[in-house]
């Protein structure tokens, strides 16, 4: 069946409140309205507004009520209505969600997934088009995944509503609608822990997440007239990373680009460029390189694609690579 992300999205939600009665949806206008971005449309209609609960505008107060939920038996996924509306519910992830296996020494997890739409592209305004995943891969306790279509939203979902731990679901709203691409009727849970070759390839490497593996294969493709194999890596689990798949990348084409839409400093990619650099340096071939944002809040729309990494961006920074 051909479905675009937020509708992937919303029949994996639908098939975990099917198949677990313990699941509970929690949101802003998820349940009456489904959703800012109408992931959840229907949901509510058909299990139930005990099962998709509209809650009120108050983040840290129904994130710190999920994490009692769990401590009961329940099993919430929690939408944050856009990426910067997290932050007052920071506390109750840290202090408590990341921690909790951790303090009880490993008695007990917190089954508890926070679905956050992110990132620009979309021509929102300021706190509406953050990228903060390198804030929670810097928690220990929290995974953090990023999936990039349709497929991988619907598969990588269900596996983190069935982990048994707190993960940070990050949904790139700029891929929300970007086409429509197959994706099973009877969606399966995808693997956590790993990276995804989507484009193989032996000169470089482009190393992307998110709405950053589209940008990644469009560069590929300007790459590949210019007579470069290049392999296109997609992260999906930013913590932890897949350093086996990150390092085989590495280590087999010589030449590494990270491409990320969150600002340049303390991020993934610096995280992927010291991992190499400890571990793969006897095989590269260049230094490997980074295409980000900028160390700056979110423009506003007028601006922001000078903000975001692009095809060309990405192609001017792999030719260094191949020149080096």
């Amino acid at each position: 069946m051909q479905l675009n992300m937020v509708e992937a999205i919303g029949r994996a939600l639908g098939q975990i409140l099917e198949d677990d009665p313990s699941s509970v949806l929690m949101g802003e206008d998820i349940g009456v309205n489904g959703g800012v971005f109408r992931a959840t449309v229907g949901l509510q209609q058909r299990f139930g507004d005990d099962r998709v609960v509209d809650t009120p505008l108050a983040e840290a107060g129904f994130v710190g009520a999920a994490i009692g939920m769990c401590l009961v038996g329940l099993h919430p996924i929690v939408e944050i209505q856009f990426d910067a509306f997290v932050y007052p519910a920071l506390q109750q992830l840290f202090d408590h969600a990341g921690r909790f296996r951790w303090r009880t020494q490993g008695a007990y997890g917190l089954p508890m997934v926070i679905r956050l739409p992110y990132g620009g592209g979309t021509k929102a305004p300021e706190l509406h088009s953050d990228s903060p995943e390198t804030i929670f891969s810097h928690m220990p306790g929290l995974r953090v995944v990023i999936p990039s279509d349709p497929r991988s939203a619907g598969e990588l979902l269900l596996a983190a509503a069935g982990c048994g731990d707190p993960v940070i679901f990050m949904e790139p709203k700029r891929m929300y609608r970007r086409g429509r691409y197959e994706v099973p009727e009877a969606l399966l849970a995808g693997d956590l822990d790993k990276a995804v070759v989507v484009r193989d390839g032996s000169d470089l490497s482009l190393i992307a997440y998110g709405a950053m593996v589209e940008v990644a294969e469009g560069a590929a493709d300007v790459l590949a007239q210019e007579g470069a194999s290049v392999r296109v890596v997609d992260l999906r689990s930013i913590y932890p990373l897949d350093r086996d798949e990150l390092l085989s990348a590495a280590s087999e084409t010589g030449r590494v680009v990270v491409v990320q839409e969150a600002p340049r400093h303390c991020g993934v990619a610096a995280e992927i460029a010291a991992m190499i650099q400890e571990e793969a340096a006897d095989s590269m071939l260049a230094p490997t390189l980074r295409v980000t944002g900028m160390d700056m809040p979110f423009p506003l729309f007028q601006s922001e694609d000078e903000m975001l990494p692009s095809i060309p961006r990405v192609v001017a920074t792999a030719r260094a690579a191949l020149n080096y």
